[in-house]
């Protein structure tokens, strides 16, 4: 018999996933290219060039029992320091190599640090619309998911509520920006606020909250906005960086924990993160991928290729006279059901083919996520099928 814990896990599995899975079953029947699956955030870019030269470059110069056994659970020390000494050249940080833990993507990462701070019954406050499987994440260490309420249609944080779930049991507080699933950057202004409360927090209670700023999506922002890096306004953070979209390298599942020197306990917090990182069984990062990305640091995908699919989906949106939000980064749509009921609203989607993924499991109910990251060729064969999808609410 499975655990109870996993059993509620399996039963609340991710609405992503789900959908996903059923793409392929209608792209059975219906064939791939008459399906529209906008379920999954799996980049659909190559990775770029330097990635191939750089892997090579390291199989056939590199000591082959060097270049595939273990190392320090944190990461090869080079890669460390080449990550700490790109992230200062960009936000001006003051990072060194012991600063950086090198994870097993940003999921990884993630779970590394909650099991490095959490005791049962913690609270970890996350901003809504929120990445999904945070509450497993979670859930996984026994903490406690504390969840703001969303603040549309700008989806900023809304500051007062943010305050409000503030307790002497917050461990951490979560962000994503760009979000998933908005696409929407925190602003400066947003930064600051949610900084200055923590902090007010920090003090009134007499405990330490750290930032755990989910940052997958740093590199695909559009439109000359810029993403402002949350550790420059808040001490305490912890910034969790994947290459799985910024390089197009989601399977290879490689990332890092970047903690920032000024935070509370900085010794014990990285050494419990190395530790962490073995028992929680990833023993260490891939080492040959570590190897490669840091050769790649200042490496990206194609951007605009992106900004220009996110364009192309907008205009058929407004043929259909759905309401959505600006995306200034990653690569959704965030779109509202017109009637407020997003399961409805992807149902009646899949009869036209269409897979979109319900925002309720992102603590969002009335709006879908719509991931562009896709062919050109499968937004534009889109078009009839949400053009009949919004037909529907008009009868």
């Amino acid at each position: 018999m499975i655990s109870e814990k996993m059993r509620n896990m399996v039963k609340n599995s991710s609405a992503i996933r789900a959908m996903f899975e059923e793409g392929k079953k209608l792209a059975s029947v219906y064939g791939a290219e008459n399906v529209y699956d906008f379920s999954l955030g799996n980049p659909n870019l190559p990775a770029p060039e330097e990635v191939a030269a750089a892997l090579k470059n390291e199989i056939d110069n590199c000591d082959p029992l060097a270049l595939h056994g273990y190392m320090s659970n944190a990461g090869y020390e080079d890669v460390r320091q080449a990550v700490a000494d790109n992230l200062n050249a960009r936000f001006d940080t003051k990072y060194d190599g012991s600063c950086i833990v090198m994870s097993v993507g940003a999921a990884g990462g993630l779970n590394v640090f909650l099991k490095a701070v959490l005791d049962p019954g913690d609270e970890v406050v996350v901003i809504a619309p929120f990445f999904g499987e945070y509450a497993n994440y979670v859930a996984n260490f026994d903490g406690r998911l504390v969840v703001v309420k969303p603040n549309p249609p700008t989806f900023q944080p809304d500051i007062k509520a943010f305050a409000d779930a503030l307790t002497s049991r917050t461990k951490a507080v979560i962000i994503n920006t760009p979000n998933n699933p908005t696409g929407v950057v925190y602003s400066e202004k947003t930064l600051t606020a949610l900084a200055d409360e923590m902090r007010k927090a920090e003090k009134k209670f007499g405990t330490t909250i750290y930032l755990l700023s989910d940052e997958p999506y740093r590199e695909l922002v559009y439109g000359g906005v810029t993403q402002p890096y949350p550790a420059v306004f808040y001490k305490n953070t912890v910034s969790g960086y994947s290459f799985s979209k910024s390089l197009s390298l989601a399977g290879e599942r490689i990332g890092y924990l970047a903690v920032n020197p000024e935070c509370a306990d900085f010794q014990d917090l990285v050494g419990a993160l190395g530790v962490a990182t073995r028992v929680l069984g990833f023993v260490n990062a891939p080492s040959l991928i570590q190897r490669a990305v840091a050769k790649c640091l200042d490496s990206s995908v194609d951007v605009g290729y992106y900004e220009k699919n996110g364009a192309a989906l907008k205009k058929i949106m407004d043929k259909c006279g759905f309401e959505y939000v600006e995306p200034e980064g990653a690569f959704y749509l965030f779109v509202k059901a017109p009637d407020g009921d997003d399961a409805k609203m992807c149902a009646k989607a899949k009869e036209f083919r269409l897979l979109l993924v319900p925002a309720t499991g992102f603590g969002c109910k009335g709006w879908v996520r719509i991931a562009y990251c896709v062919s050109p060729e499968t937004i534009a064969r889109s078009e009839k099928s949400f053009l009949g999808l919004a037909e529907t609410y008009r009868k």
